[in-house]
């Protein structure tokens, strides 16, 4: 047997993820579609491989070439598209005398294409289809659930009743026959050669296939659930090793301010986390590769992070150990008061220690997807005019001109990072990024973790908004900090609490930029009762400070504060 593999296709439904990549090298836990198919032919018994190209035909060229692969596979160009009958007409040269198989490389299917061989050669029917029953493609009449007797259009009406219609799968097997039916150099469909054959009075075989077996990836929707059903049993898995019940309930679970979508997957008493990232843009490095890259690493390093089972950064599926449901914010508003706290916060600091210790070394910035540093020119785009495009001006109304602040900012930029204890730094590290399970602690978010200061993920963990502490627990665990770090040598007090001031004024900066943005432009105003807390810690930071420091930026925030009030949302 040899066989014909149709990838020469736009995948316009598929855009504007087939921009970068041909729809036949989307991959399915890993494995790009073609590898799929490729290999189950070889198991079917097929001798040798044709391929027809046309878009992005040199990704398809050079993965076959890089592959070495049991059987010959060779690729065919098509200059001009010539549909799946041309493309089965332009190829006639390598055919033999024996039936052939023809397969679409957009499908996912278990289904034993050598019993589809096999059945063929069984009848000699001048063509066997693989059929399904999906009411979305149903177009193909069957009667005695054998024969093919004619095709409908989708959305058609049948003139005269049918026994039943089912949805060709792009799975065939056709006596060399078919040729004649086929015009030579055009573009022509195989659907059209098949009615000229029922025509002539021949037989077209209907092979129906098992239910569940066969998956359409020709659209993001169903690509997405192709790859969702296939690697959700992996995961579970390599997880929890064989399972013998592997039905799988999933329940969506409310986010926060990124874009993600985030699952419960239950299966057998056990449960994992699935992180939902989307299918891939570009070719670039993404959030769903820092996000793999940096939770392995980390989870190595003995850092406090989720176990990552099993991902698969094209379609943007993570599955995750299952942290539960409690986070610091949630445990800090069940404490009876706010000293009651301070265990738990210190423990909280010395995972944070081992986080940008033992998290920084051996740390590949390559794995970073926006920067690999907390540097000057961040903390002014990312921070600094963050909060005064999406605070300021976005949020406020406040017509202030870039260069009211611009000279305060490249200052604060500065000092920020002059005496940085330098480690891996999580970026975001608030309560709803600290999970506690078992009394155990770990963090998660931390795809955007970077190499840069201590001192900023700890005013992050002080200041966060989520938790109002007070300023003396602050100061308290500012100096558990550096007393934990003075122990092991890696601290200079009045340096670590210079650097820590500035950080809690550029992260103070970054959390008002995204409240505002978030609640004004994302809809998610549930981040809007949050920002006079943020705005009164930015008040009381600039404060502790010299009066002369940033005078433009204390008269903003006092503005800002009067708005604030004028609005009712600051008492």
């Amino acid at each position: 047997m040899k066989a014909l593999i149709l990838a020469a296709g736009y995948g316009t439904r598929l855009r504007p993820y087939t921009h970068h990549t041909p729809k036949p090298l989307f991959p399915i836990a890993g494995r790009p579609l073609l590898d799929i198919i490729i290999d189950s032919l070889l198991k079917a018994g097929c001798e040798a491989v044709i391929i027809n190209t046309h878009h992005l035909h040199q990704e398809i060229e050079a993965y076959v070439a890089a592959r070495n692969y049991r059987l010959p596979v060779a690729t065919r160009y098509e200059p001009q598209i010539l549909g799946t009958g041309g493309a089965i007409k332009n190829v006639a040269d390598f055919w033999d005398h024996q039936p052939f198989m023809v397969i679409n490389a957009d499908i996912v299917a278990d289904i034993d294409l050598s019993e589809v061989y096999r059945t063929h050669c069984r009848q000699h029917p001048a063509a066997t289809l693989v059929l399904c029953d999906d009411p979305v493609f149903n177009s193909v009449a069957v009667e005695k659930t054998k024969w093919i007797t004619g095709f409908q259009d989708r959305g058609q009406i049948t003139p005269q009743p049918v026994e039943r219609l089912l949805t060709f799968t792009g799975i065939q097997v056709l006596d060399p026959l078919i040729l004649d039916y086929i015009p030579e150099n055009k573009a022509y469909s195989s659907i059209d050669a098949f009615k000229k054959i029922l025509a002539d009075d021949k037989k077209l075989q209907a092979y129906i296939a098992p239910d569940g077996k066969w998956q359409d990836i020709g659209t993001p929707q169903r690509y997405r659930q192709a790859a969702y059903e296939t690697i959700s049993p992996r995961a579970f898995r390599k997880a929890f090793g064989d399972l013998p019940d592997l039905r799988i309930e999933k329940k969506k679970l409310k986010g926060d301010g990124s874009e993600r979508q985030w699952y419960r997957l239950a299966s057998g008493g056990h449960t994992l986390i699935m992180a939902d990232h989307g299918i891939r843009e570009d070719r670039s490095i993404s959030e769903v590769d820092a996000f793999v890259h940096i939770g392995q690493h980390l989870y190595r390093q003995g850092v406090s992070v989720p176990k990552i089972h099993f991902f698969d950064t094209f379609c943007g599926l993570v599955f995750l150990e299952d942290l539960g449901d409690v986070n610091l914010q949630q445990a800090a508003r069940l404490s009876p008061n706010p000293e009651s706290l301070m265990p738990l916060y210190k423990s909280i600091i010395d995972k944070l220690l081992k986080l940008s210790l033992s998290g920084g070394d051996n740390f590949d910035p390559a794995w970073t997807y926006q920067t690999a540093h907390y540097d000057q020119e961040l903390i002014l785009e990312k921070e600094c005019r963050y909060f005064q495009d999406a605070f300021l001006k976005g949020y406020l109304g406040l017509r202030t001109r870039p260069e009211e602040l611009a000279a305060e900012f490249e200052s604060l930029a500065r000092k920020a990072l002059q005496y940085s204890n330098t480690g891996f730094m999580h970026r975001d590290m608030q309560s709803r990024n600290i999970m506690i399970k078992n009394r155990q602690i770990y963090f998660i978010d931390f795809q955007g973790g970077r190499f840069g200061p201590l001192q900023y993920d700890l005013a992050s963990l002080l200041i966060d908004p989520y938790v109002e502490l007070t300023a003396t627990i602050r100061d308290q665990l500012l100096d558990y900090t550096i007393d934990a770090l003075s122990k092991i040598g890696r601290v200079k007090p009045q340096e670590f609490r210079s650097c820590y001031h500035y950080c809690r004024l550029t992260r103070n900066l970054q959390i008002l930029g995204a409240f505002s943005f978030l609640s004004r432009v994302k809809g998610k105003r549930y981040f809007e009762k949050y920002i006079p807390v943020a705005l009164g810690t930015l008040k009381s930071t600039l404060a502790t400070g010299s009066q002369t420091e940033f005078p433009a930026l204390t008269a903003v925030v006092e503005t800002a504060q009067r708005q604030l009030q004028k609005s009712g949302m600051l008492s």
